[in-house]
C-alpha cells in the first residue's frame, strides 16, 4: 500500500464509510504482520529505525547477534543499544553505509552491517527530513567467511613455500652432500699426516662437519614442515606413543630437573595414526614445554580425555609463556621465541595433526606458561552423511538478553 494512497485517504477520512475504514485498517494490520513474518524468517539481522535513530523494530536474528531484548529495545536509541555504533556519524539521508565491525558480546563475531535510508518516495537518495521515513539496518554474520578467507591466505602461503622448498632442496641439498663427501675425503687424508699436524686441523674439520649437519637438519625440517605427506596409518594407542616419546627425552628432562605429571584417561580407544609422525609432534611439543621452564627446573602436566567423537591430549607447562604480540603469528614459519630456534616446530605439529583430521589449540600468557591441546577424531571425518531434516523443526537458541 503506497504512502501516497494513505495521504489521500487521511485527507478524505471524513468522507469514508466506517465499514471501509475498518476494512482498510484490517488490510494494514495483515500487511504489517506479513512483513514482520518475512523479517523474522530471515537469517540476517533486521532493524528498522526512525529518522532520529530510535529503534522501531528488531527481528530475532538481530536480537541474537547483538544480544538485545527485541521488546525492551523498541524506542531506544541505536547508539545506546549497540555500543560502538555512533548514530551521528552513521546517519545520512543521502547515502548508504556499509561497514564491517567486530562484537565481543554475546560471542566474538565479525559482522557486516548495511544502513540504508527509507524515503516516502521510495528512493534511497532523497534528501531532506520532510521525506525521510527512517532507516533500515541489515546485519550479516561474516565470521565464517572471514575465517575461510584467512585459511585461503594461509593455504596460498604454504603453496608458495612448497614451491620454494623444491628449489631449496635442489640448490642447497646437493652442494651440502658434495661438501660432506669432500670433508670425508679430507678426514681420511688427515689420518695419514703426522699426529701434530692432525691435531691442528682436526678441530677445524669437525667444526665444518658439524655446521654441514646443522644446515642439513634445518633443510630437512623446512621440507618436512611444508611438504604434503600422506600418513601411513595403523592402529595405535596414543598413550603408548606418549610414553615412548617421554622415554626418548627422559635424559634431557633429568638434566634440566623437569618433572612430568600424568593424568591419563582410562580405556582410550585405538586410533588410526602414523606412529612416527605423532611421536614427532609430541616430541616437538614436549621439547617446547621443557625449554620454556626456568633453568632450575619445573613441571610439565600432561592430560588426556576421551569423548564420543575424539581423543584430546593437553600439555601444560608453567614457564615463561608467550606474549600476545607473538601469539598472533605463532604458527608462522621462522617465527621463534628461542634464539637458536627455526620456528618450524609448531608448524610441523599443526601439519601432522591436521593430516590426521584433528585440530590444535594454544593458550598462553606471558609469565604464566603455555597450554597446548591437540584433538584427534576417533574415526575418519573426511565424509559425514547429514541427517534428513525435511520433517524436523530446527530450533535456534537465542543469546541471553542484556
Amino acid at each position: 500500500m503506497k504512502s501516497g494512497f494513505l495521504d489521500k485517504l487521511i485527507a478524505r477520512l471524513d468522507q469514508v464509510e466506517p465499514e471501509e475504514v475498518q476494512r482498510l485498517v484490517m488490510r494494514l494490520v495483515r500487511e504489517k504482520g506479513f512483513l514482520e513474518s518475512v523479517f523474522e524468517a530471515l537469517q540476517e539481522g533486521v532493524m528498522i529505525l526512525d529518522p532520529d535513530g530510535q529503534i522501531t523494530f528488531v527481528n530475532q536474528s538481530a536480537s541474537r547477534i547483538f544480544g538485545v531484548d527485541p521488546v525492551k529495545s523498541i524506542g531506544q536509541s541505536l547508539s545506546m543499544t549497540v555500543r560502538g555504533l555512533d548514530w551521528k556519524k552513521l546517519a545520512d539521508p543521502g547515502r548508504i553505509v556499509s561497514r564491517d565491525m567486530e562484537i565481543l558480546y554475546p560471542d566474538q563475531r565479525f559482522l557486516n552491517f548495511y544502513l540504508s535510508p527509507l524515503s516516502s518516495g521510495g528512493s534511497s537518495d532523497s534528501k531532506g527530513d520532510d521525506h525521510l521515513l527512517g532507516y533500515v539496518l541489515l546485519v550479516r554474520d561474516i565470521t565464517r567467511s572471514r575465517k575461510q578467507a584467512e585459511e585461503n591466505v594461509e593455504s596460498e602461503k604454504l603453496n608458495a613455500l612448497t614451491l620454494l622448498a623444491a628449489g631449496v632442496a635442489h640448490e642447497i641439498g646437493n652442494p651440502l652432500n658434495s661438501l660432506d663427501i669432500h670433508l670425508q675425503l679430507l678426514e681420511r687424508k688427515l689420518k695419514k699426516l703426522p699426529e701434530d699436524d692432525q691435531q691442528s686441523l682436526t678441530q677445524h674439520l669437525k667444526t665444518a662437519q658439524g655446521e654441514i649437519r646443522r644446515l642439513d637438519t634445518i633443510l630437512k625440517q623446512f621440507l618436512q614442515a611444508i611438504r604434503p605427506t600422506l600418513p601411513e596409518r595403523d592402529p595405535h594407542q596414543l598413550h603408548d606413543l606418549l610414553r615412548e616419546t617421554l622415554t626418548l627425552i627422559e635424559p634431557e628432562l633429568e638434566e634440566r630437573h623437569v618433572k612430568v605429571g600424568l593424568d591419563l584417561a582410562e580405556n582410550t580407544p585405538l586410533l588410526q595414526l602414523d606412529g612416527n609422525q605423532i611421536k614427532q609432534a609430541l616430541y616437538n611439543l614436549l621439547t617446547n614445554a621443557f625449554q620454556a621452564l626456568p633453568a632450575s627446573g619445573g613441571q610439565i602436566d600432561i592430560l588426556t580425555g576421551v569423548t564420543d567423537y575424539e581423543v584430546t591430549l593437553t600439555i601444560r607447562d608453567h614457564g615463561s609463556g608467550i606474549s600476545p604480540e607473538v601469539m598472533g603469528s605463532i604458527f608462522e614459519p621462522y617465527n621463534s621465541t628461542k634464539k637458536s630456534g627455526t620456528g618450524l616446530g609448531l608448524l610441523i605439529v599443526r601439519r601432522i595433526v591436521r593430516e590426521h583430521g584433528g585440530e590444535i589449540e594454544l593458550d598462553s600468557k606471558a609469565g604464566e606458561g603455555t597450554t597446548v591441546t591437540i584433538s584427534i577424531p576417533r574415526q575418519n571425518r573426511n565424509v559425514r552423511l547429514l541427517e534428513d531434516h525435511n520433517d524436523s523443526v530446527i530450533e535456534i537458541e537465542t543469546a541471553p538478553h542484556s
